[in-house]
């Protein structure tokens, strides 16, 4: 799977600061989807440690004054121990999800498209894309502009088959007449049998 270039914002924090069950824990998320993971919860020691230093301070009075410096201390050495089961969590995270380089957002296996190296919905948005580049206006000699077939050039009002051929123009691919290849639509050559488009 793909890594992001730093840390992932694909993330809810759902570490707990409870006194008696302080921990980590991390719940990552498809920016695509509605597909989500934890991370196993990560006990804080020092501070159920220090969770019960202060329980103990509250029933014997005498111990405020040490429960409450003992807090400063782990709170300090909590800030450590959360980035760092941030980090070990999101090293496991970055198996489950891939970074998509051209919208920059993390998507599980689902949403992702290994041969296009990119999510599903960039590949759905570029073949839209080039969709509209071969349906192009005309701005030859006769004015006002028409859409034409990409593959005989007859214009066309629109509609997904071609009036004159037939041809489907929403596919992003094509299949070749001699051996059934399946090419993409911009292909002059089969590369299975060399048959000539």
């Amino acid at each position: 799977m793909s890594a992001p270039p730093n840390r992932m914002k694909n993330v809810r924090d759902l570490s707990t600061k409870d006194a008696l069950s302080p921990g980590y824990q991390f719940e990552f998320f498809c920016q695509g989807c509605d597909y989500t993971w934890r991370s196993k919860f990560k006990t804080n020691r020092m501070g159920q440690a220090t969770g019960w230093l202060m329980r103990f301070a509250f029933l014997f009075g005498g111990l405020g004054k040490a429960g409450r410096a003992t807090g400063a201390f782990s709170d300090a050495g909590s800030r450590g121990a959360h980035d760092e089961a941030f980090l070990e969590a999101q090293a496991q995270a970055q198996r489950l999800f891939h970074y998509c380089p051209n919208c920059r957002r993390q998507y599980c296996g689902d949403c992702w498209d290994d041969d296009a190296g990119s999510c599903t919905y960039c590949v759905k948005k570029a073949a839209e894309e080039a969709r509209g580049r071969y349906m192009t206006e005309d701005t030859g000699g006769g004015g006002g502009g028409a859409l034409r077939c990409p593959n005989c050039q007859t214009p066309t009002e629109g509609g997904r088959y071609c009036a004159e051929c037939g041809f489907d123009m929403a596919s992003t691919h094509k299949s070749c007449p001699s051996c059934g290849a399946v090419l993409p639509r911009a292909s002059r050559f089969c590369t299975d049998c060399g048959h000539g488009f």
